[in-house]
């Protein structure tokens, strides 16, 4: 069950990359608020679901409690949105799935947690490949801009920006999954093994009491932001794309359900099954949007990928 389960949330989180790319075209600047809209909204829901249909614990002491590591995947995904208006899925996807090697560093300096030499390695590869992308895609846009006679306008900031934004959501999203290692895990009952960070967060939640909260939280982003882009920005919405936001919406949060589960049925097998849902990701952007990236620049991807997979099979230990 756990290898099916695995295969859905591979397939739906690929699936909301695709569709988060489709809803966000570059002429529409309102398109990443949009996104946390359509995302909040559905995740709302299930956040409902799970409380009136499977009876998941909630509280506002838990939404507040958990609102620190809310705010960082809130954040994340707003910037990771941003980013897909400008720069081809094909590269910003392995850029932001490699937040787990600063989810292992960090907990490496302050969770006293070891560092093995395969996740020493895929570390050394997701820094490698992150670096490389951000080059040569500098490089290929230089070779445009040459080929065309054009000076560096604002495509190039915009592209520029792009990398920033993808690098961004992947050092906060880091940041988020190592602030859940500290909330959803249990204090030591020994003072010697307690960290700074247990004396700092003294509350311990579930992961199904968590996620409620952390969709709950997203939720009231969602709502503040529609009632800004609706009476204070006047936004217009386009059903021609912004229908793929609610897919991509819908997309992530099947994936978050499925992800949880099959975690807790074999995390050691589905960890790294999971984390290369990229490749799909950037097979889809082939086919169907047409992305076409230099040879150089699939060497890069497939650096992350690898150390992406070799993070997710080690770091269930």
């Amino acid at each position: 069950m756990w290898f099916i389960l695995s295969l859905v949330a591979v397939f739906f989180w690929s699936g909301s990359d695709f569709f988060s790319k489709l809803g966000s075209p570059e002429k529409d600047t309102n398109s990443h608020l949009k996104m946390v809209v359509a995302v909040g909204l559905v995740m709302g829901s299930h956040a409902t679901y799970q409380v009136l249909v499977n009876g998941v614990t909630f509280n506002l002491q838990t939404v507040w409690v958990y609102l620190p590591v809310s705010f960082l995947y809130i954040f994340s995904m707003l910037l990771g949105y941003i980013g897909l208006r400008y720069i081809e899925l094909s590269i910003t996807s392995p850029i932001c799935n490699t937040s787990g090697a600063v989810a292992a560093f960090l907990s490496f300096l302050f969770l006293k947690q070891t560092l093995s030499f395969p996740q020493l390695i895929a570390t050394i590869l997701v820094i490698v490949a992150i670096v490389l992308l951000s080059y040569f895609q500098k490089q290929k846009e230089e070779a445009e801009l040459k080929e065309s006679g054009e000076e560096p306008g604002m495509k190039h900031m915009n592209s520029f920006l792009a990398i920033f934004f993808s690098i961004a959501y992947c050092i906060i999203d880091g940041l988020g999954t190592f602030m859940d290692a500290v909330v959803l895990s249990p204090i030591s009952d020994n003072p010697a093994e307690r960290t700074l960070m247990d004396s700092i967060f003294v509350h311990r939640l579930s992961e199904d009491s968590a996620n409620v909260a952390y969709e709950y939280t997203f939720l009231a982003v969602a709502l503040i932001t529609l009632l800004y882009l609706v009476f204070v920005k006047k936004t217009k919405f386009f059903p021609s794309y912004d229908g793929a936001k609610l897919i991509g919406a819908m997309s992530e949060t099947a994936g978050q359900a499925a992800y949880i589960v099959a975690l807790a049925a074999n995390a050691v097998a589905s960890a790294p099954l999971i984390s290369s849902y990229c490749i799909f990701s950037a097979l889809w952007a082939h086919i169907f949007l047409k992305e076409r990236l230099s040879k150089k620049q699939y060497f890069a991807v497939a650096l992350a990928v690898v150390g992406i997979v070799i993070m997710g099979f080690f770091g269930e230990d």
